[in-house]
């Protein structure tokens, strides 16, 4: 993101809705070349790890761990580099988005020292999630 054309912004909060437990090194994720998405209260999307450093868009994403699905609470922007925040605990940060489910949900990826699944993380559905502009911004 350029710092002269990124302004501050809300935190999104979603909520786990169900967990996933599995993991695979042969996903083939695409990267969208969007660095950020649009998200609308109620929409439900997919959380998913991946300790891929690509960010070209069209990267290929083969390495990944599902974590589960999420409700947002309140409409907002994601943006790569944003943290994840689950309960209490920084996870990692949006690596971006894959879209080979869409309409029905984006796979929001996020980048993790290693890839985790839900079990991995001990996760239960109404745990509460956060998502974080990771930098302070000024103005002058």
């Amino acid at each position: 993101m350029n710092p002269h054309e990124d302004g501050p912004k809300r935190a999104l909060r979603a909520t786990l809705v169900k967990v996933l437990v599995h993991r695979r090194t042969d996903r083939g994720m695409t990267l969208e070349p969007h660095a950020s998405r649009c998200v609308r209260r109620g929409e439900v999307h997919e959380l998913v790890s991946t300790d891929h450093h690509e960010v070209e868009p069209g990267a290929r994403i083969d390495r990944v761990g599902f974590l589960g699905f999420a409700e947002f609470g309140c409409a907002g922007v994601l943006d790569r580099g944003d943290e994840i925040w689950i309960g209490d605990r920084l996870v990692g940060t949006v690596h971006g988005f894959d879209a080979c489910h869409f309409p029905n949900h984006y796979n929001i990826l996020l980048r993790t020292e290693e890839v985790v699944t839900g079990a991995d993380l001990q996760l239960r559905p109404e745990t509460p999630i956060a998502f974080q502009q990771m930098r302070a911004h000024s103005f002058a």
